[in-house]
């Protein structure tokens, strides 16, 4: 007994005396964070928010939970397979809008709508767009950002070579600068990738055809997806992708990137996320124009962050959440992504030239949503809309795909 107290007292000593002193701090909590941000301007972006994070947050420290894949494609399917086995990241990216409707219906993010209260979130976010995040009188997500959707990027010189000179004003011309092109002697003048970037595109044409009322109307059951419209979209849509690469259903944004980095494409139809990725790697002299016909809309997504249900460091979490919507957050963090601000009381010094247009811009331009990024559709509709578009690049049938396109809206809207 005796040799037992004083192998305890000898324990509690040694606990003792590690537990004194500043080196016995305890070891940081650990917060991670899901995203599909893996290269480029978007790595840029995180790892800005995350030197922003660990100012603001002592003690907590970032786990990178990133799946590569353009527009979250990978990211999303992981997530799903996560959460099916109850093993959630502790906060995880999503487009605010329709894309959060699935999981608020399963349970798996918790309400925020206090944080929006006690942050000053509601004086600090545009009205329009705290009511487009709000759901049953709650809000489960927190933008980071706002990004614009319908831009063309350009490589000048390859244009240029071709004799144009500036940018088209309506798709007649467009598609007549890319007929330019291919004369000249480039291939695919129009940098294409997988299906939901041949969605983006489509979605620019629609909202040519259609105009920003008719356009938005096809997500709520006010425009038909059968109409002769979209029936002319589609056409033109299909004139488009003659003129882009035949290897696109294989390429991720960034390959089709490379192809107009290198000269072999004039044109690609990307949301400004190319802006910050194109300075990145070595091509600060695009161009960029808003896709021809659109005029005055602008198409908006925005990335945000959530609190999973069962999350394993709520704190912390918190802590990530709070930085996420910060004026200090969000500078930093959109400064290096090439999105802008969700706040609007952020001065756009500091900002590129892209990025102080695209803040004008948002204030005065008409918004739509974006089904190819989540604001106008659920989950299921978009994935069914990227099936669509996967057959049609085999089939080559407008009428066949402008039939699973309505078939597909009159699934998810009366649901």
């Amino acid at each position: 007994m005796r040799m037992v107290a004083v192998l305890a007292v000898a324990a509690l000593l040694t606990a003792s005396s590690c537990g004194s002193g500043d080196d016995d701090k305890p070891p940081p909590s650990t917060v991670e964070v899901f995203t599909w941000w893996a290269e480029g301007g978007e790595k840029a972006g995180l790892d800005a928010l995350v030197t922003r994070f660990n100012a603001d947050c002592p003690g907590q420290r970032f786990e990178n939970g990133a799946v590569a894949g353009g527009a979250g494609v990978n990211a999303k399917q992981a997530l799903t397979q996560r959460m099916a086995r109850h093993d959630p990241p502790d906060t995880f990216q999503a487009h605010a809008g329709a894309e959060m409707t699935d999981y608020i219906d399963a349970g798996q993010v918790e309400d925020l709508t206090a944080y929006y209260d006690s942050w000053g979130l509601r004086e600090a976010l545009p009205a329009g767009l705290i009511d487009d995040l709000t759901v049953h009188g709650k809000i489960y997500s927190i933008p980071a950002n706002i990004h614009r959707a319908n831009v063309i990027w350009t490589n000048p010189t390859v244009l240029s070579r071709a004799g144009i000179t500036a940018p088209p004003n309506d798709l007649p011309s467009f598609i007549a600068n890319l007929s330019a092109l291919k004369a000249a002697g480039i291939e695919a003048p129009l940098a294409l990738g997988r299906d939901w970037t041949q969605l983006m595109l489509l979605e620019a044409v629609l909202i040519t055809d259609l105009g920003p009322d008719g356009f938005a109307g096809l997500f709520t059951g006010e425009t038909d997806w059968s109409g002769s419209p979209v029936t002319k979209a589609i056409n033109d849509f299909t004139v488009l992708l003659s003129y882009g690469n035949l290897d696109r259903d294989t390429l991720d944004w960034p390959q089709a990137e490379r192809l107009l980095i290198d000269g072999q494409a004039g044109y690609q139809l990307m949301g400004d996320w190319e802006a910050a990725d194109l300075t990145a790697k070595g091509f600060p002299g695009y161009g960029w124009f808003t896709f021809p016909g659109n005029g005055k809309t602008f198409q908006w997504l925005a990335d945000s962050f959530t609190l999973s249900t069962g999350a394993s460091n709520i704190s912390g979490t918190e802590c990530w959440l709070k930085t996420v919507s910060s004026a200090s957050g969000q500078q930093a963090f959109n400064a290096a992504k090439g999105s802008i601000p969700a706040r609007t009381d952020i001065p756009s010094t500091g900002f590129s030239p892209y990025q102080r247009s695209a803040m004008a811009d948002w204030k005065s331009t008409t918004p739509v949503p974006s089904c190819a990024h989540g604001s106008a559709c659920s989950q299921p509709w978009q994935t069914a809309v990227n099936a669509a578009l996967n057959a049609f690049s085999t089939t080559h049938d407008p009428k066949t795909l402008q039939s699973a396109l309505a078939q597909a809206a009159t699934q998810f809207i009366r649901e």
